[in-house]
């Protein structure tokens, strides 16, 4: 470990769970690094993801936004190609750009598609699928609302999933970020967890949040007032 996470561990109580506000005041106070650290929230959830009836994914937009630039291509032909461009989109094409990646292309963070142009886009599932990047009608990036879609993947919406063993991680924004918009991110992003909660998943849902940054150690956060949202 470093000096700079030694540090910031002791300052951290290990048997204290942290509202959020202390949360994000005590992560700010952690000595600095040389770049713009990411902040990101861990969840540990009491479900089974075995289970298809107990898969935890949705979206949110964050309010403040993540703080990184998203690169977003879009699939769309006739006026739906204008209204990409016009929503901010990096790159806009069809089979020309289902050829491109084909070729070994993937050069952005985010796909949107219409949904008249999934049958071609479909065949990329083995190359887009392995990376996280294939447009998903539950994840929203799926629909003939292709402006809003663009416009809100670059405001700061993101996707989340659990994994394998039940933990779920999302990113939140950058240590950069004044503490009350961080704030606001992280109930957004707790909520949306919250609003996600399979029907199928009986007893405590939410087990545990952390807190932390790319370089910190985590903060325990008190989950008691979400808990009882579920």
């Amino acid at each position: 470990m470093s000096k700079r996470y030694e540090q910031a561990a002791k300052m951290v109580d290990s048997n204290k769970l942290y509202t959020v506000n202390d949360a994000v005041a005590l992560l700010s106070q952690f000595p600095k690094t040389k770049f713009n650290e990411t902040v990101d929230l861990s969840f540990n959830l009491g479900v089974d993801p075995k289970h298809a009836d107990q898969l935890v994914r949705g979206t949110v937009v964050l309010p403040n936004g993540t703080g990184k630039s998203v690169r977003v291509a879009v699939f769309a032909q006739g006026d739906k190609v204008k209204e990409a461009q016009e929503a901010g989109a990096d790159f806009v094409g069809f089979k020309d750009l289902v050829e491109k990646i084909k070729g070994g292309w993937a050069d952005f963070d985010v796909a949107v598609a219409s949904p008249e142009t999934m049958s071609e886009v479909g065949k990329l599932g083995k190359v887009l699928g392995p990376k996280g990047l294939m447009p998903s009608p539950k994840a929203g990036t799926v629909t003939p609302n292709i402006g809003r879609a663009v416009k809100e993947v670059k405001a700061g919406r993101i996707e989340f999933k659990v994994d394998k063993d039940g933990n779920l991680h999302m990113v939140v924004g950058k240590s950069s970020f004044a503490k009350e918009k961080l704030a606001e991110n992280i109930v957004a992003a707790i909520e949306s967890v919250i609003h996600a909660r399979p029907a199928a998943v009986k007893g405590q849902y939410l087990r545990g949040i952390a807190l932390s940054s790319t370089m910190s150690p985590g903060i325990r956060l008190d989950i008691a007032k979400f808990a009882a949202k579920e």
